[in-house]
């Protein structure tokens, strides 16, 4: 009877569609979970031989590597001395240095001892080799200055880690790809950068600028370090397969040995990494500091302010007076732990104008743009006037040749051929026109019509006397004369 009744009894509605919500719910989170497994997981387009192989073929630093590297190093400081970003890009792109980077990655991820061996080997060989070719284009190349292309490489800062960081990614999981993405490896090349700071740090020892070679070399150190943990990283992500040795001794010896060089080079990744973030902060903070409590504040006239990290102080240099109540706000606003815990135990170095001086200097510039807005007025009446005279001066011309072409019809305007001679022949300095009086047997006198000619003393004869025809043929034609004889004047 009790079977009877539970049998008739149904789910209660309610139950029903909250068991379905479930089901979808849970539907739903394995699809979105196997759709992003499936876009993200790169592991079965892996080709493992192929990319070790690839890997390896790119670390040994010979023949046409050896030049290639040499002409890429030339190219870049070419680049950096004319400050053309192009080439450098194009430096980058040519540059061999990378190939023995993967391979120090490659190596600790696999303990393969002897790969890292090659790659330290040959990348040592090309570091030096590099810096002795662009030390020597710098030290004998005449035109050589600080340009921006040289100094945006002697202060990395976090962003340059993490450049090298993600772009050892990208390169890595290109290079693992099957069919290796070609477009990926120059990008990463171009964005690294490896080359120019290279030729930056020659550019130091050239120029005995020591600051500039340990700067640059920090940024290659960054570049590569962060290059080859990518590599590490990715690798051991694939589980590539660790190197075997003959016998298990052996093989623990070279792991131990791969772990501690690889411990070793992680130790200063780490304190690079967070050396370049505290400076960045400080950095940032600086600025806002600068903005937030000085730019905002309308009162406070900033000409120009400098940093000093290492020693902590910050230096301004106002244009008006600054009062001791004003230094000592600007020096709590500082000290505020909230706004500015980056900035502990940094000082200010404020130097201000007093009043006197500033007030003076406020009375003769406010007096100086008086005088300039009167010279202006004064300038602009002045350039009225000439316009009006040579209105009418070119009146009074039309008018005088009107009247004389009205008495002889033969004369010449002779306003009008000066000014179309002066277009036509640009090398005109002078030009005249007179009916000149002439007898050879002394006793008929005949009138003669003469051009005075004055050409620009830089030409020479040989390209006066064919303009000289020329201009005679046209002269005759715009004056209707049959004949006219051209004078030149030194």
């Amino acid at each position: 009877m009790e079977e009877d009744i539970q049998k008739n009894v149904k789910p209660h509605p309610q139950e029903d569609t909250k068991q379905n919500v479930q089901k979808d719910a849970i539907g739903l989170l394995d699809s979105i979970k196997k759709f992003l497994v499936e876009l993200f997981d790169f592991r079965h387009d892996t080709d493992h031989e192929a990319t070790l192989d690839a890997i390896k073929a790119d670390i040994p630093f010979k023949g046409a590597t050896a030049w290639i590297l040499i002409f890429a190093v030339f190219v870049a400081s070419i680049g950096l001395n004319a400050n053309s970003t192009a080439v450098v890009i194009g430096a980058m792109l040519i540059s061999p240095l990378m190939g023995p980077i993967l391979g120090l990655g490659a190596s600790f991820a696999l303990n393969d001892i002897i790969t890292f061996k090659k790659s330290l080997t040959n990348l040592g060989v090309m570091i030096g080799l590099s810096l002795f070719a662009s030390f020597l284009f710098f030290y004998f190349f005449p035109l050589s200055e600080d340009t921006s292309e040289l100094l945006g490489r002697v202060s990395p800062d976090i962003r340059d880690v993490l450049i090298a960081f993600f772009g050892g990614l990208a390169l890595m999981v290109a290079r693992t790809k099957k069919g290796t993405i070609a477009s990926v490896i120059f990008g990463v090349a171009i964005a690294t950068a490896l080359m120019p700071p290279l030729c930056t740090a020659g550019y130091g020892l050239a120029k005995g600028n020591f600051a500039y070679f340990l700067g640059a070399m920090y940024l290659f150190t960054i570049n590569t370090i962060f290059i080859a943990l990518a590599a590490f990283i990715v690798l051991k992500m694939l589980r590539f397969p660790m190197h075997k040795y003959a016998n298990a001794a052996k093989r623990k010896r070279y792991a131990t040995i791969a772990s501690v060089v690889g411990i070793a080079v992680m130790i200063p990744a780490i304190f690079t990494f967070i050396n370049v973030f505290n400076e960045n902060q400080m950095n940032t903070q600086i600025n806002y500091f600068i903005k937030n409590e000085i730019k905002n504040n309308k009162s406070l006239q900033l000409i120009d302010w400098d940093k000093d990290i290492e020693k902590k102080e910050i230096y301004l240099n106002f244009f008006n007076e600054i009062t001791e109540a004003t230094e000592n706000d600007l020096k709590n606003e500082l000290s505020n732990v909230r706004d500015y815990p980056n900035l502990i135990g940094f000082q200010l170095s404020i130097k201000g104008s007093d009043t006197k001086s500033f007030e003076l200097i406020t009375t003769a510039y406010k007096e100086k743009r008086e005088e300039l807005r009167e010279s202006k007025n004064i300038i602009s009446g002045l350039q009225k006037q000439i316009t009006a005279l040579q209105e009418t001066i070119s009146t009074l011309n039309n008018r005088i040749e009107q009247d004389a072409l009205n008495k002889n019809q033969k004369v010449v305007a002779f306003s009008r051929i000066a000014k179309d001679a002066k277009i036509r022949y640009v090398d005109i300095e002078e030009i005249g026109f007179a009916s000149v009086l002439s007898s050879k047997d002394f006793i008929k006198i005949d009138t003669i019509p003469m051009a005075t000619i004055k050409w620009n003393v830089n030409l020479h004869d040989s390209i006066i006397s064919p303009k000289e025809r020329e201009l005679r043929t046209w002269l005759q034609r715009e004056m209707e004369l049959d004949t006219l004889f051209i004078k030149r004047e030194k």
